[in-house]
């Protein structure tokens, strides 16, 4: 075991690297590392486009802990959105972080210290923003303060914001409002409906290479730019090299 400071400005992040005490979570390490998508350098991007950049990113890994966990993707998303700082917040560069989870008594992985409502407090670190993802579910499903929620339809995604914040997820209390505004703002509850990737029967995965462009890759794939818009849930017509795609097939 050892550990490092992080020094930021007049800030100091303190890290504790540890021994993963789960096998299992070292073999997966690259594995994992290697599906996941990154988002593109912050640079001089807005923050409209970090959040859209966060939804392309993200959004997969939301309906899938949708299906297995029952939470809405909507409230992971803009729950996501908003701890992380639009994936480009130090607990999520620094440590997969995404949800702002605390280390708690029960966590016994890596973790990173930082000044959060107390000095110094003690936030779980990942091996990715899938196990952060995953780790967001298991930490709603076995809290009895949030035993509640599950009883709530997926699209009542309003309902499940002030569920949220009503069992004290969060200490903002405008914290409900932002999760709402969000998900409304980026039509967020979009993604808690999957009725229109269960009629697909053959897909092909593109990734994004320099000339590729929306239209050239309708014609050659026989399929129209709304049908891969919709289908890899792009808000925008906006692609980006090394992008993956998902492609509908006739």
């Amino acid at each position: 075991m050892f550990s490092t400071f992080i020094s930021c400005g007049t800030r100091k992040i303190f890290v504790e690297k540890r021994q993963l005490k789960t096998p299992l979570l070292q073999t997966e390490v690259k594995a994992i590392q290697k599906q996941e998508n990154t988002l593109p350098p912050a640079g001089l991007l807005t923050s409209r486009e970090k959040i859209l950049n966060y939804i392309e990113t993200y959004a997969a890994i939301a309906q899938e802990e949708m299906k297995s966990a029952g939470i809405p993707a909507s409230i992971t998303l803009a729950q996501g959105i908003l701890e992380s700082g639009m994936g480009y917040g130090r607990l999520a560069v620094e440590g997969n972080n995404h949800f702002g989870i605390k280390c708690h008594t029960t966590w016994e992985g890596p973790r990173l210290y930082h000044d959060d409502d107390e000095k110094g407090e003690c936030f779980r670190v990942y091996t990715s923003p899938r196990q952060s993802f995953h780790d967001h579910s298991q930490f709603l499903k076995d809290r009895p303060r949030y035993a509640h929620l599950f009883s709530i339809p997926i699209d009542r995604y309003e309902a499940w914001a002030k569920g949220l914040k009503k069992a004290g997820y969060a200490t903002d209390p405008q914290y409900a409002e932002k999760l709402i505004s969000l998900i409304e703002r980026f039509e967020l509850d979009r993604f808690d409906n999957n009725t229109r990737f269960s009629k697909a029967t053959n897909l092909i995965e593109h990734e994004v290479v320099k000339g590729d462009t929306l239209y050239s890759m309708s014609k050659k794939y026989n399929v129209s730019i709304e049908a891969i818009l919709q289908f890899n849930n792009l808000i925008e017509p906006t692609i980006y090299l090394g992008q993956i795609l998902q492609i509908p097939t006739p």
